[in-house]
């Protein structure tokens, strides 16, 4: 493991004892270090308490579920979450990713799988290498990569780590056409997942950057093959 996770502050958030001990107990051996909420109103006071640079959050929790904790969470301030549920359902799994979720993990689970995610997530909070610094924009749209922050047309957007990371790969490539295979791999550093994470978090992106997210001016749907980045006008 890279060094820099050492240290990283985790809130492990589910109401089965057993998950919460045993992905604690992974993470703490990575290094990390970890608190534990058993619901909302608990995972909410210990974040406010130590604000944490990642939560595992189950999605079926008590009362508050998981999609009001993230609500709740992202009001106060930015803070990567990856979602866990039980369920197999899709549109549970979408529905975790547009609330903000950067990523989610279906029950059962390998633990270990877990801990590469989180460092997968946290990999992307840090700064980038020098090389990739440069600020970048095109058509009212800035982003700063090395102070990750990204505005249009001079207000500063409210992105996610994913939204930010996908807008600033379609402004290094613009004009090109990438699938959603290949944008999971370049953008999220993986090489299988479910790619409705990508479709979610394009609409997503759309419904930030664009005038009309319905007739997207920027990140074209090219039909059969994926999504490009026009700078001008264009048809979807």
């Amino acid at each position: 493991m890279e060094q820099q996770s050492y240290g990283a502050r985790v809130l492990v958030v589910d109401d089965d004892p057993t998950v919460a001990e045993v992905v604690s107990g992974y993470l703490d051996r990575a290094g990390y270090v970890v608190d534990r909420a058993g619901d909302g109103p608990d995972a909410l006071a210990r974040a406010t308490a130590h604000w944490p640079d990642l939560v595992v959050l189950d999605l079926m929790l008590p009362g508050m579920d998981g999609l009001e904790v993230c609500r709740r969470m992202r009001v106060r301030g930015p803070v990567p979450v990856i979602m866990l549920t039980a369920r197999g359902d899709e549109d549970d799994r979408i529905l975790g990713l547009e609330v903000g979720a950067d990523d989610y993990v279906t029950k059962p689970f390998s633990p270990r799988e877990l801990v590469l995610r989180v460092e997968s997530v946290l990999r992307r909070t840090r700064p980038v290498p020098q090389q990739s610094t440069d600020s970048l924009g095109a058509a009212g749209l800035t982003v700063d990569p090395a102070a990750r922050r990204a505005a249009r047309n001079g207000d500063e957007l409210a992105l996610t780590i994913r939204e930010f990371d996908l807008l600033a790969f379609f402004l290094r490539h613009p004009g090109r056409a990438f699938s959603r295979e290949e944008l999971m791999r370049e953008v999220w550093g993986w090489d299988f997942g479910d790619l409705s994470t990508v479709t979610v978090h394009v609409r997503r992106l759309r419904g930030k950057v664009e005038d009309d997210p319905a007739r997207p001016r920027f990140i074209q749907t090219v039909w059969g093959v994926g999504y490009r980045f026009d700078a001008g006008d264009g048809e979807v």
